[in-house]
């Protein structure tokens, strides 16, 4: 496909962006679902204004001092907090740790199904969540 088999639209600053012919745009009010992340994630560092994916407040909690990116959830399309799997021979922990108190049920299903993808030998899996 190439840049001429995309769609030109205009953003909501007037800016030009490109979208597949066709594709579904759901509108605003349309939550988008839990996604996690991994280190170093290309939809974290791609962009030129990460405010977009990555609240100014929480800029310090996502990149560290010595500049590692950490793995993060998304809730409705922003970076929510950070999480890590923790495996202990048999039991395998996803480790949440949300910028703010928020409804974790969301994450449930989504981070339970990603730990038996990212673990598919364990017998007990887990999903725990540290104070924000």
């Amino acid at each position: 496909m190439s840049g001429m088999d995309l769609e030109r639209l205009a953003g909501p600053d007037g800016k030009e962006l490109f979208d597949l012919p066709g594709a579904p745009r759901p509108g605003g009010d349309v939550p988008a679902p839990v996604r996690f992340l991994p280190d170093f994630d290309t939809l974290v560092l791609g962009h030129a204004d990460r405010t977009r994916v990555v609240a100014d407040a929480y800029g310090g909690q996502v990149t560290t001092k010595n500049l590692r990116v950490r793995a993060v959830y998304l809730v409705d399309g922003f970076a929510a907090g950070t999480w890590q799997i923790k495996r202990s021979g048999k039991k395998a922990r996803l480790l949440v740790s949300p910028f703010t108190s928020a409804p974790l049920e969301p994450l449930e299903e989504e981070g339970l199904r990603l730990l038996a993808f990212a673990e598919p030998d364990a017998s007990a899996l887990s999903l725990e969540v540290a104070d924000p």
